[in-house]
């Protein structure tokens, strides 16, 4: 039944897509189109990141275990919007100009971090298949994938320091961001706290659980 799920959820994640598409064909995207295609596939990236780490709390608040199968699809729509986010910058903005594109990415800080965390999901993207997992084993597989933390840190950064008045949404984004880390900090703290061996030892570490 999942399985003939996914397709229509993976038709809907190509939504943003199509409809991007759609404009550009009707010649609607206004008179800065690459300023709307670049906040548009931005937006996504950071939606799809959170709909990910949104994965894991819903699962065990609710104990629906079939959501886990979802996680990889929405981890990997997230690189997908974000790669083409990073293709309109390097393309249409700045037409492959290497130089240039160094360049800010050494002077302005919203495109540093937001380059960083592009580049942090590149290799949670290539991890992604079950042949990985078992390449690098489920421990560090899971301690890998938790770089997605800080990637979704880094865009909702670079979001805030990109925007110059109206900053409700990126802030709305950073909500939400906060709740979902706070929720697996408070697991972490309570999963040490319940476990004697990590009160006794507290050199030995007790990790944050996946996802």
């Amino acid at each position: 039944m999942t399985r003939w799920f996914k397709i229509p959820v993976f038709l809907a994640c190509l939504g943003p897509l199509a409809k991007l598409a759609w404009k550009a064909y009707s010649n609607s995207l206004g008179a800065n189109p690459i300023e709307v295609i670049t906040h548009s596939t931005g937006d996504w990236t950071l939606i799809f990141l959170l709909i990910t780490l949104s994965i894991t709390p819903v699962r065990k608040l609710t104990n629906q275990l079939w959501l886990i199968r979802f996680r990889r699809m929405f981890g990997l729509f997230a690189f997908f919007y974000v790669s083409l986010h990073f293709l309109t910058y390097i393309w249409l903005d700045k037409f492959f100009d290497l130089h240039e594109i160094w360049a800010d990415v050494l002077k302005r800080r919203f495109i540093t971090v937001g380059f960083l965390g592009f580049i942090l999901l590149i290799p949670l993207a290539i991890t992604s298949t079950k042949g990985w997992i078992g390449r690098l084993g489920g421990k560090h597989w899971q301690a890998l994938h938790r770089l997605i933390y800080i990637s979704a840190t880094a865009g909702v950064v670079h979001y805030y320091w990109l925007v110059k008045a109206d900053r409700r949404k990126p802030l709305e984004y950073a909500f939400v961001l906060a709740i979902l880390l706070g929720y697996r900090l408070a697991v972490w703290a309570l999963a040490k706290f319940r476990n004697p061996q990590a009160r006794a030892f507290p050199r030995h570490s007790v990790e944050i659980p996946e996802g």
